[in-house]
């Protein structure tokens, strides 16, 4: 698994996606990266907002690094963390969707759905997600425009 200069990876859920976070930080732990797992601790209710929301807040003052985020379905927590103008999270199902959005959209927020991916796929997307490198050159300005598009800059 390549590590792209990735500082650290921040790993948070909701109480639906509890198991296959545990199995993606034991995952990525084992490929001896940084893990901080953001919880929550146990698999009681908790809203996927809050953490998106702390994910999010997490990877705000370090560029490098990496997030994965699971709920039961993957997008609700998807859409939580794309709330911050830092974050480009993708919601994938697949190791090719989790290529794309490294290289055409330089996402660096991995998204997943435990009640709709299988861990050996999910485990799968996650070293497809960390592998791959952001392509740049005609996509860089596309991804430039995704933090310019509220401030009414985009076309």
């Amino acid at each position: 698994m390549a590590r792209d200069a990735v500082t650290k990876v921040y790993l948070s859920s909701d109480h639906a996606g509890l198991e296959l976070r545990l199995a993606v930080a034991a995952h990525l732990q084992a490929a001896g990266l940084a893990v901080e797992d953001l919880g929550p601790a146990d698999n009681e209710s908790v809203d996927y907002p809050d953490y998106g929301a702390k994910l999010a807040r997490a990877m705000e003052n370090d560029p490098k690094a990496r997030g994965i985020a699971v709920c039961g379905s993957g997008i609700g927590i998807s859409i939580a963390v794309n709330r911050f103008p830092w974050v480009r999270a993708a919601l994938v199902s697949d190791a090719t969707a989790a290529r794309l959005c490294r290289e055409h959209n330089d996402a660096n927020v991995l998204a997943l759905g435990q009640r709709l991916t299988g861990t050996a796929v999910a485990l799968d997307c996650v070293d497809t997600f960390m592998a791959t490198a952001f392509e740049g050159g005609r996509h860089a300005s596309r991804v430039g425009k995704l933090s310019t598009l509220a401030d009414g800059l985009g076309t």
